[in-house]
């Protein structure tokens, strides 16, 4: 049976997600086989699995860090928010259904077996499991049936390294409050403690280091610097969100809808060279970019009456009216057709009609898409010449499906289903949606698209140069796994980790 060790953290964004990542690369690189383990995460950003189901993006970063294939087990419990008071709950990659804050609580005795079945099915396969906590188990309010962190602990019988931001300020009282706001014996299950995102001299935060643990009787087992990584974001405290200036190069504007979901499908973008991507909540903010991309969305219906209502669906048409090519991906695709229909009320129930940009339709069903998928770029694109021998893939995961009535041109397919549609454009290609996530991921995708819009500016049909890939991305990421797990190798009592991984509690 496996080894565990947990990482829990003083509050969310503490940097549980980012050490969880490296631990899973350490022991990796170490000779041993990891999984990472989330029982219950809230996240809009998700993926799909080879099997078809769902799962959070944190622990598919932490899966490829381990080098190990994603698995719905190592995040059982997914909780999508659809509004202020509730979620789409998927439970084994799977919809359970729409549930209130009030009525998921009152389910979660339900489903610690169903995160237990989870655990053990990992602890079988794996040598090591590094399990991930949510929030800060100082959340008193919601100890009754945990299934973020103590809780899971105890189940696990799992030592638990507790995480402080000293970047925010207040470190120590958020560690000491922490561990004291937790009864005996769950504090007896904190085997170390490590302070993230340092900035400075350490020697002079070695007297507070020896002072709080003293006063909570727990090793300080590491202080991480703050250092430049790149792995991929959560969900949305991410920073980068919040970017609204326009830099240098190609300015892609993406549109930061409410429920914005799977922003990772726009990572590759920004780590490109002479290229901006900002994120715009209303009109004044889009400007007049050189490309605008509508993104994926939780409900779909609500966020295109938000655009509406806030004047951005009028300024998407006046982009497009003047050759400024739009965009859209998931349920942004769906948002460019004519009309929405819900007749199941999976959303919102009844018909809407879309920005009217694409001669299609969309119907939602009761049945979600999920699965991954490879696409082929159907031959010349118009306006996206340079696109036509690209083989983006990814995955699907939306409610409905979309419809050409007729006056689209059919701009991506399926290669292991011959022909069914991935994605649609108009007839100049000013307007091309897609459902694939990881449309811009492929090697040179990014690039050519860049070059290509860059090139519909100069009303030039053919790039002045052989484009060749500058950015493979799945080796960037390799190399940033890498680069994380030096850091933490670094900055922590390896050997003390070890200990505590052994010795359990």
């Amino acid at each position: 049976m496996a080894k565990m060790i947990m990482v829990q953290g003083t509050m969310s964004n503490s940097g549980k997600s980012f050490l969880a990542a490296g631990l899973c690369r350490i022991f990796k690189q170490d000779g041993y086989k990891v999984a990472p383990f989330k029982a219950q995460n809230m996240a809009l950003n998700s993926f799909v699995t080879a099997e078809g189901l769902e799962m959070g993006r944190a622990q598919v970063v932490q899966a490829e860090a381990a080098g190990v294939e994603p698995k719905a087990a190592m995040n059982p419990i997914l909780l999508k928010p659809s509004s202020p008071t509730g979620s789409q709950v998927i439970v084994n990659g799977e919809i359970l259904g729409n549930y209130s804050a009030e009525e998921y609580f009152s389910k979660r005795a339900e489903l610690m077996p169903v995160v237990k079945k989870a655990l053990d099915q990992l602890a079988a396969e794996y040598d090591i499991i590094v399990i991930e906590g949510a929030g800060s188990p100082a959340e008193i309010n919601l100890k009754e049936n945990d299934l973020a962190n103590m809780g899971i602990a105890k189940m696990a019988q799992a030592p638990v390294l507790l995480v402080g931001d000293i970047d925010r300020g207040g470190v120590f009282a958020s560690l000491y409050g922490t561990v004291k706001l937790l009864d005996e014996d769950e504090q007896a299950l904190i085997k170390g403690i490590v302070i993230n995102k340092f900035r400075g001299d350490k020697t002079l935060l070695e007297p507070g280091l020896a002072m709080i643990e003293e006063k909570v009787d727990i090793p300080v087992v590491g202080v991480i610097p703050m250092a430049d990584v790149d792995i991929e974001d959560e969900d949305s405290l991410a920073e980068r969100l919040n970017q609204r200036e326009k830099g240098e190069g190609t300015d892609i504007v993406v549109i930061r809808l409410p429920h914005l979901s799977n922003f990772t499908d726009f990572d590759v973008l920004e780590r490109l060279e002479g290229v901006s991507v900002r994120y715009a909540e209303t009109p004044d903010e889009v400007g007049l970019p050189d490309v605008l991309i509508i993104p994926g969305t939780k409900n779909t219906m609500s966020d295109l009456k938000w655009m509406k209502e806030n004047g951005l669906a009028d300024k998407v048409r006046e982009l497009s009216k003047v050759d400024i090519p739009v965009v859209g991906i998931c349920g942004g695709f769906q948002m460019l057709g004519k009309r929405l229909s819900d007749p199941y009320g999976v959303e919102n129930k009844g018909t809407m009609d879309g920005l009217g940009l694409l001669d299609a339709k969309t119907v939602f069903s009761r049945e979600k898409v999920r699965h991954q998928a490879k696409g082929k770029m159907a031959g010349q694109v118009p306006g996206w010449e340079m696109l036509g021998d690209m083989e983006p893939e990814g995955y699907e995961i939306h409610m409905g499906v979309t419809r050409n009535l007729g006056d689209c041109r059919e701009i991506m397919y399926k290669q292991e289903d011959g022909h069914p549609v991935l994605g649609l454009g108009n007839s100049t290609g000013t307007v091309i949606g897609t459902y694939l996530h990881g449309f811009f991921d492929a090697p040179g995708m990014a690039e050519r698209f860049v070059a290509q819009v860059e090139a519909r500016k100069r009303a030039e049909t053919e790039p002045k140069q052989q484009i060749q890939p500058s950015h493979d991305w799945k080796q960037y990421k390799e190399e940033q796994y890498d680069k994380l797990a030096a850091l933490v190798r670094e900055s922590l009592d390896m050997k003390k980790v070890y200990e505590i991984l052994e010795k359990g509690v």
